[in-house]
């Protein structure tokens, strides 16, 4: 039985702003639109690239993504930052590439208000 990875994401309400609570890791977002920043449309793309084509590295990701690199590597540190992908980092012909890795099969956002 293959075992799923959850990551559990919990956003609360405090003082007219909402927190994002990781452990005891705490980030705050000034609104909704922030939130939804980290939820969208580049990044479920970008996610799913990474599952299913398994780019060998992040410059390999922006060729398959068709973006520019900086936005795409802006995308994969928040990504990581927020638990959702791993940065593996390989040695190849004496250069290092860092090739990206999902670390969760599935994520639940609660909403406390």
């Amino acid at each position: 039985m293959v075992k799923i990875r959850v990551r559990e994401v919990t956003i609360k309400d405090t003082e007219g702003t909402f927190r994002f609570l990781r452990g005891k890791d705490k980030y705050d977002f000034e609104s909704l639109s922030s939130l939804r920043k980290l939820l969208s449309r580049e990044k479920a793309k970008l996610l799913d690239v990474v599952k299913y084509k398994e780019p060998s590295s992040i410059y390999d990701l922006t060729k398959i993504l068709d973006r520019p690199f900086k936005a795409v590597i802006d995308d994969v540190k928040l990504l990581e930052r927020f638990g959702f992908l791993e940065i593996v980092k390989e040695k190849v012909n004496n250069r290092q590439r860092h090739k990206p890795k999902i670390v969760v099969d599935e994520v639940v956002i609660h909403l406390k208000i």
